[in-house]
């Protein structure tokens, strides 16, 4: 999707969905990390992936237009989950997730102290 160049090839996943939980745009990460070999979720429902929990998260989102935001530990490596809704002319048309790993060594900034 043109609309998605940007995000292609970004050093994170991006995952986004619509209202329904139909996948309408996986970039390159998203792929490899989502994708099983020869299919694509693209055009599918992600709800059937995840747990009655997520769901609920999810729901949440979308009815009260906020945004959900965790660390996780996977195969060994730190990551920063950043999940919202996004928009289109101020309606809520759906949910994008932004995936990073945080390297070890991260610096963090107290922006107020400085």
């Amino acid at each position: 999707m043109e609309q998605y160049s940007w995000a292609e090839d970004i050093e994170g996943a991006v995952t986004v969905s619509d209202t329904e939980g139909k996948v309408i745009f996986m970039n390159k990460r998203s792929r490899e990390t989502f994708n099983k070999p020869g299919e694509t979720m693209v055009g599918k429902s992600m709800m059937p992936c995840h747990s009655e929990r997520s769901k609920e998260i999810m729901r949440e989102m979308l009815g009260q237009n906020k945004p959900h935001c965790y660390t996780i530990t996977k195969k060994g490596r730190r990551k920063l989950i950043f999940q919202t809704p996004w928009r289109e002319d101020g309606e809520v048309r759906g949910l994008v997730e932004f995936s990073f790993v945080l390297p070890d060594d991260m610096p963090h900034y107290d922006r107020d102290k400085e």
